[in-house]
């Protein structure tokens, strides 16, 4: 009965004689804490982000009205389907002489003194008739004068496209003086040169496209003297641009 005794009185501390025996003894304890605690708050985030983030679409939904018709009266007349006409736009048609103030030779005994000579003032409110031609549009009417029917024209740009019936041939070739440098230097080469020739087949620009620096300068002097036979477009002379080669070689000794 002694013994017994003995061995119940033993605590855990006997049997764990280093450590931390209490802290062991209620480890299930704090675990089963600890867990609770974590699923709580991985809880609570969660449902906090699903709130906010339905509150954010509550707040940025649109509003739509919508009109409620009760009555067909209230729709009003369905729109016309009927096809629209263009305006018609009115040409000016030939010049009339005026019927106003025409001096006539008549006898003497026919002169009244009721007929009138127009003054140019009146004359000059005397205008062409005004046709609509075709239709019966009601648009604005439009005189066009001669002055409008010539347009000037541009000049192309660099790299614009402009096609052409005949291609400008060369009348008059002037050859590039050799700079005294690349002459020195033994340096010879080719330079791309495109020049825009006019209506009159002159040079009008002339731009480097490649070669030596040292050879630019005498290459656009050359190319500027040069004359063309124009670029051909439906029977009418062009501007067009060109490119030309200019090669710089050194005569062998």
């Amino acid at each position: 009965m002694k013994a017994q005794a003995e061995v119940q009185a033993r605590t855990l501390e006997d049997f764990f004689p280093y450590g931390a025996p209490e802290v062991i003894s209620r480890y299930n304890r704090y675990l089963t804490w600890a867990m609770a605690v974590a699923i709580a708050i991985n809880v609570l985030g969660l449902l906090s982000w699903i709130v906010g983030r339905a509150l954010g679409q509550e707040e940025d939904a649109p509003m739509v009205r919508v009109r409620i018709i009760k009555d067909v009266a209230e729709l009003g007349p369905p729109p016309s389907i009927a096809a629209t006409t263009a305006p018609a736009i009115a040409v000016s048609g030939p010049a009339v002489r005026p019927s106003v103030g025409v001096p006539v030779p008549v006898p003497d005994a026919q002169i009244t003194e009721e007929s009138t000579i127009a003054t140019q003032e009146e004359l000059s409110q005397i205008q062409a008739p005004i046709s609509g031609g075709e239709g019966t549009g009601t648009g604005d009417s439009l005189v066009i004068s001669d002055e409008a029917l010539f347009l000037q024209e541009e000049e192309p740009e660099m790299d614009e496209f402009v096609p052409y019936q005949v291609a400008p041939a060369i009348v008059k070739r002037v050859e590039p003086r050799y700079p005294e440098l690349a002459r020195k230097a033994g340096v010879q080469g080719k330079v791309w040169v495109k020049v825009l020739i006019d209506k009159e087949g002159k040079v009008k620009k002339a731009v480097i496209m490649q070669g030596l620096e040292v050879f630019h300068e005498e290459a656009i002097a050359a190319v500027m003297q040069w004359v063309f036979k124009p670029a051909i477009q439906q029977d009418r002379p062009i501007a067009v641009w060109m490119a030309i080669p200019i090669s710089f070689k050194l005569l062998e000794k």
